[in-house]
This record gives C-alpha cells, structure tokens and sequence, in this order.
C-alpha cells in the first residue's frame, strides 16, 4: 500500500509504503519503506508470528500516516 504526501508550499514530497509478506518460517513480516518521492528511502522490517498481529500493526501505521496528511492513490 503507498501513501503519499505532497505541500508545494513546504517543498514536501513524501512517500511511505506498507506490505506484508510471508517469511520463511511460517511468519508474517511488515516491510514500511518511507522517504522523498523520487528515492528508494528507508526501510524497516517486523516480523510477527501470526498474520493477524501484522495485519493490526498495518492497520495502526496506516491509519497514523492518514491522520498526518498522507493519501492513497496520487
């Protein structure tokens, strides 16, 4: 899922991704990549035991990143 955020203003042009994907052990792993539009960015990986427990963290980042001005689909 991208989420972007752009304010000419403020020269901003960001971006953050969310995936989840399986690990080789029967996990779930929350990959977040987040940086100026244009760059490949930071990334970070968490690893969650069960798809349910990943699936609430996805949620939770999501909905901080639309409460900071990001969107769906630009």
């Amino acid at each position: 899922m991208l989420l972007t955020r752009r304010d000419d203003a403020r020269n901003m042009a960001r971006f953050y991704a969310l995936d989840l994907g399986p690990d080789l052990f029967g996990g779930t792993v929350l990959s977040r990549r987040w940086g100026r539009l244009g760059t490949q960015g930071r990334e970070i990986r968490e690893w969650f035991a069960q798809p349910a427990e990943a699936e609430t963290a996805r949620d939770l980042w999501l909905k901080r990143k639309l409460g900071r001005g990001y969107r769906t689909g630009d």
